[in-house]
């Protein structure tokens, strides 16, 4: 979460800063900050709510020199507030620090400065670590040795920048646990947590590692670990375009997003899909294909959004290619004993690639031997460095907090990987050949869906005063359930829960009466006979029922309220369309509300603390 941007270089200053933080403000929106100099002294601007806010007191702030930090904030310690906001100073304004993470030991190493003399203001953990860096320099008369010795002393996670008018010539960046990249242009360089940030000044980039810093001037920079041993980063060029960060006449993100999503699943699906075999080409699972063929057993594990995708990799990889699975949640699986054997395959999905639980499921995976596989979008992250071997869902920037594309994009290649597992095991060619061409044909499917969307609006409209929606679903629709609550509530804030459809006897029932909207996952496959029950159950409440059908489904027309139809497809592909419904629903739900769709209230893109 929180989002950080430093530069030092040639441009104006102020501007380069607001507009890096306007790029990264999904990453948090409770309060906004930055710092330069201003006549050889630390100057700080910090401003709770977004960041025009902060942008309205710096309008006319002039910098006297070409180096600076900035800060978004997601709120951990201390509420958000102008003191609360980043960045966080010395009593003597001599160091200015911005930090993305949690100190775990804040509060000993607190009560120990105040022992000493030194003050607080904030209720942060950040001003803990800034106040630190200050001890330590009194010490060592040297910021950069100040810095590791500081680091040396704190757990938990960060990433930080920081400028100091000890060296006001320097910039220095650090991580553990948090993203934190380098841009490197010409006689220039920035850090920022995000390539949306840098995007517009550099396509070159190097990934900071975790417990390594660097040391930045206008010249040049050098990276080191935490420990002083100087390391050497390779420079990534990224492959995104600015015009893809951009909302490009659309109302908001989200929306954009959602009719990406033909383009996305085409982008997922392209050099991969052999369709006159019916089979599918992986390069980034080459080194892995034996571990893969001798897999008894895969867990797969992820967070939010990720994790539903998860439940329906788990229904297709059982159903193809006949191999056991285990769907966990990252954040639990972090903190038991998993009991992982040799020929166990762990996948972790993540948009990000940088969702702090799931990177501690990487870590707890890889400590037990066993082979770890990301699935992610952010080419570079740290999902996608510290596995074994991955695939990318190649979904471009999702700057919506509330995922969209992302999670097609993650149905479509678990569905690549299912079917590259069945063939590689006894799924037959002619099969095969069947579910390619079904997968090929997807994106024209969505693009109809996407071409009749005032529907959707009406019945938005219609329920938006409801306070609370059931989303039912069997097989492999049950998790398209879970992720229509799931949106719902992300940007709407109306109570809504998943459930598979047959357990809604099993106690949901009891919340049905004439106020409640249930929407039915309902195409026609081979349990279609049991979800018509189940409606009929519903409608004797007097439930009000919305159902996602099979086009031409003239059964449930007459027992739905409403019914919004999707082009017939393969079971085990309809969560890719059925989905895009939903995600609508709560999008124009949203919007009737006059809620901020793309920024949510409580919400940040990207977990990377606890």
């Amino acid at each position: 979460m929180c989002g950080i941007i430093g530069y030092i270089g040639n441009k104006t200053l102020t501007p380069l800063l607001i507009t890096g933080l306007k790029r990264m403000e999904y990453r948090g929106y409770d309060s906004a900050g930055l710092s330069i100099f201003q006549e050889g002294a630390i100057k700080t601007y910090k401003k709770k709510g977004r960041v025009a806010d902060l942008e309205a007191i710096t309008n006319e702030v002039e910098s006297t020199s070409n180096v600076g930090i900035a800060h978004t904030r997601w709120a951990t310690h201390g509420f958000p507030n102008d003191i609360n906001a980043h960045p966080h100073n010395t009593a003597n304004n001599t160091i200015s620090l911005v930090h993305n993470g949690i100190i775990e030991n804040y509060a000993s190493i607190k009560q120990k400065l105040i022992q000493e003399g030194y003050q607080f203001i904030s209720d942060t953990d950040t001003e803990v670590l800034v106040v630190l860096i200050e001890r330590f320099y009194n010490n060592v008369n040297d910021i950069e040795n100040a810095v590791r010795l500081a680091l040396n002393e704190i757990r938990g996670t960060f990433g930080i920048a920081l400028i100091s008018i000890y060296e006001p010539d320097k910039l220095i960046a650090a991580r553990r646990g948090s993203p934190l990249i380098l841009g490197i242009g010409e006689d220039e360089y920035l850090v920022a947590s995000d390539a949306a940030a840098i995007i517009e000044h550099t396509k070159n980039v190097v990934f900071l590692n975790d417990d390594e810093m660097a040391i930045l001037t206008k010249d040049s920079f050098i990276t080191k670990t935490i420990s002083n041993v100087q390391t050497n980063n390779e420079i990534h060029t990224l492959e995104i375009e600015l015009e893809q960060i951009e909302k490009g006449g659309f109302e908001h993100f989200m929306l954009k997003e959602i009719y990406e999503q033909s383009t996305t699943i085409t982008d997922a699906i392209r050099g991969r899909l052999l369709i006159d075999e019916g089979n599918v080409k992986l390069g980034g699972l080459r080194q892995v294909q034996d571990k893969l063929r001798n897999a008894k057993r895969i867990i797969i594990t992820a967070c939010g959004t990720s994790y539903n995708a998860a439940l329906v990799g788990e229904y297709l990889i059982e159903q193809l290619a006949h191999i056991p699975v285990e769907v966990e949640y990252a954040s639990e699986f972090r903190y038991r004993s998993p009991i992982l054997y040799e020929d166990d395959v762990v996948f972790v999905i993540s948009q990000s690639g940088e969702t702090a639980d799931t990177l501690a499921a990487v870590q707890e995976a890889k400590n037990r031997g066993t082979t770890v596989i990301g699935i992610v979008n952010v080419v570079g992250s740290s999902i996608a460095r510290y596995t074994d071997a991955g695939i990318y869902i190649h979904a471009g920037p999702e700057i919506g907090v509330a995922s969209t594309k992302a999670f097609t994009s993650q149905l479509t290649v678990l569905t690549l990987l299912a079917l590259y597992l069945g063939r590689m095991k006894n799924l037959s060619i002619v099969e095969g050949i069947k579910i390619a061409r079904e997968l090929s044909e997807l994106p024209k499917k969505v693009e109809e869906i996407l071409q009749s969307t005032d529907k959707i609006e009406k019945i938005a409209k219609e329920y938006s005063s409801s306070r609370n929606y059931l989303y039912l679903g069997r097989g492999f629709n049950y998790p398209v359930a879970l992720e229509g609550a799931l949106k719902l509530k992300e940007i709407s804030y109306i109570h809504a829960e998943g459930y598979p459809a047959a357990e809604m006897k099993h106690g949901p029932i009891a919340l049905i009466d004439e106020n409640m909207p249930v929407v039915f996952i309902a195409p026609k496959d081979e349990i279609y006979e049991k979800i018509l029950s189940n409606v009929e159950e519903v409608r004797a409440r007097k439930g009000k029922v919305i159902a996602i059908v099979t086009k031409n489904d003239n059964q449930m027309n007459h027992l739905a309220d409403h019914v919004i139809e999707i082009s017939e497809t393969l079971p085990i592909l309809t969560p890719i369309l059925s989905v895009i419904p939903l995600q609508l629903l709560a999008y124009f739900t949203a919007k009737e509300l006059k809620r901020d769709i793309d920024k949510p209230r409580n919400l940040a893109k990207s977990v990377t603390v606890e």
